[in-house]
């Protein structure tokens, strides 16, 4: 998915929440964006989601499913846990028998307190967090979002939500999320960005900086091809390695993006190294 020149701003004269947005969010990747309160993270988040549209620009390549996990989470009415879960996931065209059980294991992995059947209107806010959290997952997502998914959360719920996003990761899917804390996006990311004056710029954090060489061997049918998926990975150089390999040096961050889509296509990794200084 890519966000190209995308700008927004709410009413014909009001101020640029965000200008010039530039960003490709690659399958396998978790993407954290940090920033103060009220520099335009959630406004981004819902741009890429597919919940606003932009003022300017254009957002391509989103995938077909997508998950949102919103800042707030009104626990309001009367229907139950389980009810309300299971109606969403025949929304989301499962059956309803299909939609009852994985509404069941994800509220069984988050260990939803006061048990499957309790009232929306009952929910602490911990607990509306992890209602949130299992309605965008009844369908495993090809873009996972979640705004400031840890707030309210209990220690055991954390490391299951940290799980969880590595699963949608793992599976190829794409995850964007928010945190006011620096810490978790070091923690859970394979890469961070910071929103500052409506800019969204790539934002460093230790363990990820520095390059990787990456050499692969095309094992797929036909003719090796003339591209792949590196050519729209920002930041990678393609060269021509020995015995009709492809050399590439590519960014610590975008590493397990860009080796999963190679494999999927028909490539083959012969070796990953640190690259020389």
């Amino acid at each position: 998915m890519r966000l190209e020149e995308v700008g927004k701003r709410y009413g014909p004269r009001g101020g640029w929440v965000l200008r010039d947005v530039d960003l490709a969010c690659r399958a396998g990747e978790t993407v954290a964006v940090v920033g103060r309160n009220g520099s335009g993270k959630s406004t981004l988040l819902r741009l890429a989601a597919g919940l606003t549209r932009p003022t300017r620009g254009t957002v391509t390549g989103r995938p077909r499913v997508v998950g949102y996990v919103p800042d707030r989470f009104p626990p309001e009415g009367r229907m139950s846990a389980t009810a309300y879960l299971t109606h969403l996931g025949r929304v989301r065209g499962l059956g309803t028998a299909r939609s009852a059980v994985r509404a069941g294991e994800l509220l069984d992995r988050l260990a939803l307190f006061g048990g499957r059947d309790a009232p929306l209107a009952t929910l602490s806010k911990g607990n509306a967090q992890k209602i949130a959290v299992a309605q965008a997952l009844l369908v495993p997502p090809g873009l996972l979002v979640l705004d400031e998914p840890w707030s309210g959360l209990d220690a055991s719920a954390h490391e299951v939500l940290a799980e969880l996003l590595a699963e949608v990761a793992a599976s190829g899917g794409t995850v964007l999320f928010t945190d006011h804390r620096e810490s978790v996006a070091r923690t859970h990311a394979t890469r961070s960005l910071r929103v500052t004056d409506g800019r969204v710029t790539p934002y460093g954090q230790s363990g990820t900086a520095g390059l990787v060489d990456v050499v692969l061997v095309w094992r797929g049918p036909g003719p090796r091809p003339a591209d792949g998926p590196w050519q729209a990975a920002p930041g990678v150089r393609a060269g021509a390695g020995p015995d009709g390999e492809l050399a590439l040096r590519v960014p610590r961050q975008d590493t397990d993006a860009l080796l999963l889509a190679a494999l999927r296509e028909g490539w083959s990794v012969a070796r990953v190294t640190e690259a020389a200084r």
